[in-house]
């Protein structure tokens, strides 16, 4: 679900430096360890719900939990620090067992609008009354049981994942008589009328995926409608993805961060299943495009370090391919300096621009440097 920008916070540094420039693999372990403990400290509600809060401090207005989208992300931050590899990440496997438990809280068996199960908005009874589906929502919580069946085997994490791929092709745009008719609605609510680069591109990758485990060419198929849907109606002159039209046929032209990760990313695994150069490519094109958008043109610090977190780990699955150290360059450059530059040294809160920290900003930088920790040949398996 998308936000607005966070504020930016000083400047990078030269892009490019070489990784040996910033901290070390345990320097990153380290900082992740020290911002997940923060998080725990100030996000984690121990009401036996394993749920979290939305922010800290609470706003008036905030409801008791998070909304499913920061949830997921703090999900994901424990999953990529049970990933890194020896006793440190094993450390986590008691934690990542209950983020499993809260995310079940979102859950609803019954379905939504097109009859097929998801995870709403919010928890259900008895922490909350759920909400609205949304498709991206849906679409992280997927890519990540993917990434855990890929770290553990775990059965139950893949047919989740087939569960949702269902739901999110249930949300495929039908109606011919639409502009550019097709592509994945953002969300169930009956307000809806935006298909985005956000819910149809991380619905390729989950189908890319889920071909590479299981062979079946129907999720390859589905995949690759979905991308070509996304470059003939979201991709600008630029290179970059604008993000969402509406059914009037207007285009919402913003151009965040991570929707150039998953692309990049989505192109990457399509190389990687098909063998086809041409999906290569198109990753390596996209990513020199934002790589001088954002990190040459010093655009980095506007986008929110929740879409910098899932662009950088796109970054480093295309690396893991071509085998480059650019891009895993540029995201130790951002996480040293809003490590340096925005952490809280007394509570290791980030704040971007604002007295208070979101669950989804911390849940990021967490990722960041948990991820910064992985070596090359293992960030095959991020989203």
């Amino acid at each position: 679900m998308v936000a607005a920008a966070s504020l930016a916070a000083g400047t990078l540094p030269a892009a490019g430096s070489p990784p040996e420039s910033g901290p070390s693999r345990p320097i990153a372990i380290d900082r992740a360890t020290a911002s997940y403990e923060a998080m725990q400290k100030y996000f984690y509600v121990d009401d036996g719900s394993s749920l979290y809060l939305e922010r800290f401090p609470l706003a008036e207005e905030d409801r008791p939990y998070s909304y499913e989208w920061p949830f997921s992300q703090a999900h994901i931050a424990t999953l990529d620090l049970a990933g890194i590899a020896g006793q440190t990440g094993q450390q986590f496997g008691d934690d990542l067992a209950d983020r499993g438990i809260g995310q079940e809280q979102y859950w609803n068996a019954a379905g939504g609008t097109t009859g097929l199960p998801g995870y709403d908005s919010y928890p259900r009874t008895p922490f909350g009354n759920g909400g609205d589906m949304f498709y991206d929502d849906n679409e992280w919580v997927a890519l990540a049981k993917v990434q855990q069946y890929l770290m553990n085997g775990d059965e139950a994490a893949l047919e989740r994942a087939k569960e949702i791929f269902e739901l999110v092709d249930s949300g495929w745009d039908t109606d011919a008589s639409h502009p550019a008719p097709g592509g994945v609605f953002w969300t169930q609510a009956p307000w809806s009328t935006d298909r985005n680069t956000v819910s149809t591109m991380p619905g390729a990758q989950l189908g890319v995926r889920l071909y590479e485990i299981t062979g079946d060419k129907h999720y390859l198929d589905t995949a690759i409608k979905y991308v070509e849907w996304t470059d003939e109606t979201l991709l600008a002159p630029n290179n970059l993805y604008w993000d969402n039209i509406k059914l009037d046929g207007s285009t919402d032209k913003t151009q965040w961060s991570y929707n150039q990760g998953v692309p990049i990313g989505t192109y990457a695994l399509l190389y990687k299943a098909t063998g086809d150069e041409e999906y290569l490519n198109k990753a390596e094109a996209i990513a020199e495009a934002s790589y001088e958008y954002y990190v040459k043109e010093e655009r980095l610090l506007e986008q929110p370090a929740y879409f910098n977190s899932i662009y950088f780990k796109n970054l480093l699955l295309l690396e893991s391919v071509t085998g480059g150290k650019t891009y895993r360059a540029a995201m130790q450059d951002y996480a040293d300096t809003v490590w340096n530059d925005v952490r809280d040294s007394e509570t290791g809160l980030f704040a971007f621009g604002d007295e208070e920290t979101e669950l989804l900003e911390q849940a990021a930088m967490v990722q960041i440097y948990a991820t910064l920790a992985w070596p090359t040949g293992r960030t095959s398996i991020l989203y």
